[in-house]
């Protein structure tokens, strides 16, 4: 059962205002470095034997700078009309002369870092690429500029992502550079078998076949037009899988999935998102599943979920479900109960609390669901793309780690780690951390517990934060609710509720575990 955003394409759609990036100064026959960023790792050093040779006798080791600009960034400066005239593989960026209608369509090419003057009389407007480059609002919250500072884009990664449609994938802005680079090995289609793949590109069954290219946009969309990056792992390769008929809902999709996993797993994908989800609302209402049954074992594609984990290294990324308005539901759908999945709640944006549609977890479970959440206003269908991203650049930096170690890295990343709750998991992982973890740097502490006792407590909150997030939990994990309460004069008073054992006050860079006794 596809998980329904609410509305659709609106990840693609998102404008933001043109700036201006060059002084009145520029003339037709000004000249400029463009200056780029990363080169392609499988080149070549440009040297010669003699020139090696030369290094090996100095004990100078060959680096980034010895290897040649990118043959694919000057293609694509030169189909925007730019006539290269030099290249420095030092510097990493070559020299043209450019108008003011060049610079503009220049400065949007996503692996330009600057254009600099060569001429000195010429100034720049431009405030440089951070701020040309504005990041989707769940990119801030997971701290994505540290990964991108980092250099950690995916690249060298290959991601399945199992859904349904993937309608105009490869004509939308955001993964436009995707395809271009052909980043797209293979698609199968499991609904439609005999199907040709690019059907599924071509073809708008119903509005659930956008849903894939949605789901892949918050994987790697990266929009040159609009200067709009959507996710993290922009050079990640990609094996795409439908198994979701959206004008149908039976459990013979389940078979699909399990059929495109064990594809995936023949090409050795070891990184696979899927934000599709088993509950109730089938199309023959038999085949409905329990509450009850989310206990990670009963559903078959759990089962098969857990395998894959366990037994083939894979990382599964998982929707948790939008049904947590559900009163006759609530909990997250399968296979997001599977233990050894990493389930994705949805966030507030503020707060960073659980927003209202996220499923959380059953209380009946031994283990934590979902594992960690970010913001979405549109679904757990666009957190989980998200956390993917996330875990494509640690799997970059670190190719050698199981997948268990990298979900272990994404939990102990998350800002509530390790008070972790049925709602929101471990909370919002933060690059920064991952980073630390990566590199085996000790963690600032971020975490205290404080006793209490009695009906209320004061708890000193070092933050400039007008409202607070705070989880009233039965226990350790499972909450009673969660509430928001305004501090006064740097401290926040607490009130115990009935069947309140321990209680979370969320302030986003700390994490404070207040235990009543």
């Amino acid at each position: 059962m596809l998980i329904r955003l609410f509305i659709l394409f609106c990840v693609l759609s998102l404008r933001c205002p043109a700036q201006s990036i060059y002084s009145s100064a520029a003339t037709s026959d000004s000249r400029y470095w463009i200056l780029l960023t990363g080169k392609e790792q499988t080149d070549k050093p440009a040297l010669s034997a003699q020139s090696m040779a030369r290094r090996v006798a100095q004990n100078l080791p060959l680096d980034e700078t010895d290897l040649p600009v990118s043959g694919q960034y000057i293609k694509q400066l030169q189909q925007t009309g730019v006539a290269v005239a030099a290249r420095s593989r030092w510097l990493n960026a070559v020299s043209a002369r450019l108008t003011p209608e060049q610079i503009k369509k220049v400065r949007q090419l996503p692996f330009v870092v600057g254009i600099e003057p060569i001429d000195p009389a010429l100034v720049i407007t431009s405030l440089g690429k951070p701020d040309r480059v504005h990041l989707a609002p769940v990119m801030r919250q997971i701290q994505a500029s540290d990964f991108m500072e980092a250099g950690l884009s995916g690249r060298f990664v290959t991601i399945g992502v199992i859904d349904a449609g993937f309608f105009g994938a490869d004509s939308v802005n955001a993964l436009k550079h995707v395809f271009e680079r052909q980043g797209v090995k293979e698609i199968r289609d499991y609904v439609r078998k005999n199907s040709a793949p690019v059907n599924l590109l071509r073809t708008l069954e119903s509005m659930s076949d956008t849903h894939g290219t949605e789901v892949m946009a918050a994987i790697a969309g990266n929009d040159a037009v609009d200067t709009i990056q959507y996710g993290l792992a922009t050079d990640a390769t990609f094996y795409l899988a439908r198994t979701d008929q959206g004008n149908r809902e039976y459990r013979g999709e389940e078979d699909n999935w399990v059929a495109a996993m064990e594809w995936m797993d023949s090409l050795g994908v070891r990184l696979i998102n899927t934000s599709l989800g088993y509950a109730k609302g089938m199309s023959n209402p038999r085949e409905n599943y329990e509450p009850s049954q989310m206990d990670g074992k009963t559903s078959l594609i759990s089962r098969a979920a857990q395998l894959a984990a366990d037994k083939k290294g894979m990382l599964i990324i998982v929707s948790a479900g939008n049904e947590g308005d559900d009163r006759q539901w609530r909990v997250v759908s399968t296979p997001a109960d599977a233990k050894g999945v990493l389930a994705i709640g949805a966030t507030n944006a503020k707060l960073w609390n659980r927003i209202g549609y996220s499923s959380i977890g059953p209380e009946s479970l031994p283990y934590l669901k979902p594992n960690v959440s970010c913001f979405s206003l549109y679904g757990t269908s666009l957190a989980a793309p998200i956390i993917t991203g996330f875990a494509a650049c640690i799997m970059q930096a670190n190719p050698k780690l199981t997948n268990k170690e990298v979900m272990a890295i994404i939990e102990k990343s998350s800002h509530l780690y390790p008070y972790g709750n049925n709602y929101v998991g471990y909370g919002v992982p933060q690059a920064s951390r991952a980073l630390a973890l990566l590199r085996n740097q000790p963690l600032a502490t971020t975490s205290r517990s404080v006793k209490a006792q009695g009906r209320s407590v004061e708890v000193p909150v070092p933050s400039a934060e007008t409202l607070i997030s705070v989880f009233h939990k039965k226990d350790a994990t499972h909450v009673l609710s969660q509430d928001s309460l305004k501090p006064n004069k740097g401290k926040l008073t607490l009130r115990r509720g009935k069947d309140e054992k321990q209680t979370t006050v969320d302030l986003k860079n700390e994490v404070i575990e207040v235990i009543w006794e």
